[in-house]
């Protein structure tokens, strides 16, 4: 396949989408734990909290993308590797402006608090709601930017 729309068509796979929801979903469990440790448990700021979860979401889902979901697509070697990484971290920033924008205004524009066992969870549900809407926008350009699918 060919052009833009060959790409897309490549990205369409219900396989790889599969095992993209799948690594986001260890990563966003990575990145709520962390979230909910932090505000819950130590009283850090939501969006600090988030700057710290999303690091460690995106190092690890990185590693899994790498070995797994794109395993065919890009070079061997530490080097195209380490490229690969610096391009997802770049990329994913979209994601992350939108999930901070969302964690945000659920948080700061909100009057909502959700308290379990003590411990007000609402950041956590916020945060789980802002990197559902940037998964999206990372999947289209994870696949085509970091991993080139459908590139000759």
């Amino acid at each position: 396949m060919s052009g833009g729309l060959g790409k897309l068509e490549e990205l369409y796979s219900g396989i790889r989408f599969g095992q993209f929801v799948s690594v986001g979903a260890v990563g966003a469990t990575a990145e709520t734990i962390v979230v909910a440790v932090l505000t819950a448990g130590y009283g850090v700021l939501p969006q600090l909290a988030k700057a710290v979860g999303a690091e460690v979401s995106i190092s690890l889902m990185f590693l899994i993308n790498d070995r797994w979901t794109f395993s065919e697509a890009g070079a061997a070697g530490w080097l195209p590797r380490l490229r690969r990484y610096l391009k997802s971290h770049l990329v994913r920033t979209g994601g992350l402006v939108v999930g901070f924008a969302v964690l945000t205004a659920l948080t700061s524009w909100t009057d909502v608090t959700l308290v379990v066992a003590g411990a007000d969870l609402w950041p956590t549900v916020a945060n789980a709601i802002g990197i559902g809407c940037g998964m999206m926008l990372n999947y289209l350009t994870e696949g085509l930017f970091t991993w080139r699918v459908g590139a000759e």
